[in-house]
């Protein structure tokens, strides 16, 4: 897929001799395609795409279309679907860089609470939960011409329901033109799911584009690690000491283990010598701002080898040129849903043969390359999946359901999904739904709780809170609890030393308030827009996220124009009297399937389930060894042996009994 590199041959860029200008490249394996793909796409209602990472497809076959004038006349639009926010708007600005305009004119992007789009945009790259959100108010997707459906093959939920959106549209609509792009070899899969019950040769055809690539060397462990995370650092020195020129691209799970090798290998570096080439660590995950991800994409200084650190998000949504070798922990981060449990849990687990492939594939797109895997070759060929389990059968479905009865899809057990979904998971779905009022005692959506539920563009939970908040007279306090729970990253250390830390910490504790994260949250954005002024010095100074935070009033602003429109008299209602009391029983409304209780030992447990998953407050937050009851948290992740649950809230266990009757009940002598 595009790069977000600013100069990469091999992704559709060959640099002029005028500084930031450039011109598509005539030698991408694309362009030799072009006549048998606009052929397909103009004769065909859908054209499945395989073509690997560097063919071009992301960045120019939307320019195709857009060229021969009929696809994108009378106001109708390409769109491109990506399933990450980073792809989707560095795609937009390459390719409105090749076409030589400004993003947001010709060429626009749309990702949740950001949208670079205008009047005259004709090529619109956008996640594919935007566009699933634009069916709400427009079923039909009359807008657009065209719509490309990238990285399928990752079969991200949005992506899977969507795909069976389009197939639904595509029936009512004759004049629509799907194309499914898909890095792998699922042909075969999407055609059957296409042409399902109707003449093949009339619906759909498969396009093949070899991509660009150079032999890559798998190199495996002779003996399994025990730490993959410190084995990742001794090779990345391994390489740098031994191998030739090339950056190093590096893939370990999550935020932690990054900034952990980051700072690790910053530190051995500098015991190099003096006059010997050094390396330059930097991170790459999605909890990144804009600027700090661009960065990976920086030419190294002179004397100086990249490392980049990523998640799997540099394993087909984003491709560095440079990249000459890579280092694979074998490991990546998935979310998995346990409807027993209620909680959806970020667990590393094994990657699969497919993603191990990608991965390798990143050394060998400008230079040959070498992969070392760290793990043996016995674990790649008989342990590690083929294909990883689709996001559908392993995720909280509630979100999803919601969407699709929006959408007028009331009988969601028969939708067409590509591959579907357990009962379990849609059975657990609907008893949510149904607690949080979204849904009445025939699954149909309520009016208007349900309807607006779907409408605001947060999970479900959050926007029950949301409307609760408005009839509890604390709206103006849960709008900046909202915005602060979907930024990352709010409390820094400018440093990775542990002064800075220590510092970090005891500016945060001038902002905790001892009844949990949320009401923190709170805290910090009130005294940031007023005491702060919004200024970047401010949060310099109290080791606060600025561009976070900046975000966060963005979002509080959209969130509030949407409950705007569902309550006109919103901005003469006064929210001053309102306790922190009241804020907490709000969280509840929402949050009562994210109930725990602690134990003597300082561990939780999951409401209702006394030998369940042992569950510990993360050392982020503010209930980090602090002494309570009964709390409600917004999610679990797992790090390590331990399972950890963030953004806490204390609160009484009779505001579970009252928020959630249908949910909870109390059983005889053991509680909720």
């Amino acid at each position: 897929m595009a790069s977000l590199d600013r100069a990469t041959e091999a992704e559709g860029y060959v640099p002029t001799a005028a500084p930031g200008f450039y011109r598509p490249s005539t030698t991408l394996p694309i362009t030799a395609h072009k006549r048998a793909l606009i052929y397909a796409i103009t004769t065909y209602p859908v054209t499945i795409l395989i073509g690997e990472t560097g063919s071009g497809k992301t960045t120019q076959l939307p320019q195709f279309l857009h060229s021969l004038g009929g696809f994108t006349k009378d106001g109708k639009i390409v769109a491109c679907t990506q399933p990450r926010r980073v792809a989707a708007t560095s795609v937009a600005v390459r390719v409105a860089e090749e076409m030589g305009v400004k993003v947001g004119d010709e060429v626009g992007y749309s990702i949740r609470f950001e949208d670079m789009t205008g009047p005259t945009t004709k090529i619109k790259y956008m996640t594919d939960g935007m566009l699933l959100r634009e069916a709400l108010v427009d079923p039909l997707l009359s807008r657009y011409s065209v719509v490309m459906v990238d990285e399928a093959h990752e079969r991200s939920l949005a992506t899977d329901v969507l795909l069976g959106v389009l197939k639904k549209v595509r029936r009512r609509r004759k004049d629509l033109r799907l194309v499914i792009s898909s890095a792998t070899l699922q042909a075969e899969e999407f055609l059957r799911f296409f042409t399902d019950g109707e003449g093949e040769s009339e619906v759909a055809t498969i396009v093949g584009i070899e991509g660009r690539c150079y032999p890559v060397d798998c190199l495996y462990l002779e003996e399994p690690t025990e730490d993959y995370v410190e084995k990742s650092v001794q090779t990345v020195f391994d390489i740098h000491l031994k191998e030739g020129e090339g950056d190093i691209l590096v893939f370990l799970t999550g935020r932690e283990e990054i900034e952990r090798t980051v700072r690790t290998i910053a530190e051995r570096s500098s015991e190099l010598h003096p006059r010997a080439p050094q390396l330059l660590p930097l991170p790459l995950f999605a909890g990144l701002s804009n600027d700090a991800q661009l960065a990976v994409f920086d030419a190294a200084p002179e004397n100086y080898r990249k490392v980049i650190v990523s998640t799997n998000i540099a394993e087909a949504s984003v491709t560095i040129d440079g990249i000459a070798f890579v280092v694979d922990s074998g490991f990546v981060k998935l979310r998995a849903y346990n409807p027993h449990t209620g909680i959806e849990t970020l667990t590393a687990v094994p990657i699969s043969k497919a993603s191990a492939t990608q991965r390798a594939g990143r050394a060998g797109r400008t230079r040959p390359g070498k992969c070392f895997r760290l793990y043996t070759e016995k674990v790649h060929n008989i342990v590690l999946p083929d294909a990883s389990i689709p996001e559908v059968q392993r995720s909280n479905l509630a979100p999803t359901i919601l969407q699709l009865k929006a959408l007028g899809i009331d009988n969601v057990a028969s939708f067409g999904f590509v591959t579907p979904p357990p009962a379990e998971l849609m059975v657990r779905a609907l008893e949510l739904l149904y607690s949080l009022g979204a849904l009445d005692d025939y699954a149909r959506l309520t009016k208007p709780l349900g309807v607006r539920m779907a409408e605001l563009p947060v999970d479900p939970m959050l926007s029950r809170i949301l409307l609760a908040s408005v009839e509890m007279g604390c709206f103006a306090q849960i709008l900046s609890i909202a915005a602060m729970t979907t930024v990352q990253n709010v409390f820094i250390a400018h440093n990775s030393d542990s002064n800075s830390k220590n510092v970090s910490e005891s500016k945060k504790r001038l902002f905790a308030v001892e009844e949990g994260d949320h009401l923190t949250l709170l805290n910090v954005y009130t005294a940031f827009t007023t005491r702060g002024q919004k200024a970047a010095k401010w949060c310099h100074e109290h080791y606060l996220n600025f561009k976070a935070l900046t975000r966060a009033v963005s979002v509080r602003g959209q969130l509030y124009r949407y409950l705007l429109r569902f309550y006109p008299d919103l901005a003469s209602r006064n929210c001053d009297a309102a306790t922190e009391v009241e804020i907490r029983k709000c969280l509840v409304t929402g949050y009562f399937a994210h109930a725990a209780r602690m134990r003597p030992d300082g561990t939780f447990r999951i409401a209702g389930q006394e030998d369940g998953e042992v569950l510990w407050a993360h050392p982020t937050s503010v209930m980090f060894n602090r002494k309570v009851d009964w709390v409600v948290f917004h999610e679990v992740v797992e790090t390590g042996k331990k399972t950890f649950i963030r953004d806490i809230t204390s609160v009484e266990k009779k505001w579970l009994l009252e928020g959630a009757p249908e949910y909870y009940r109390v059983r005889e002598g053991r509680g909720v």
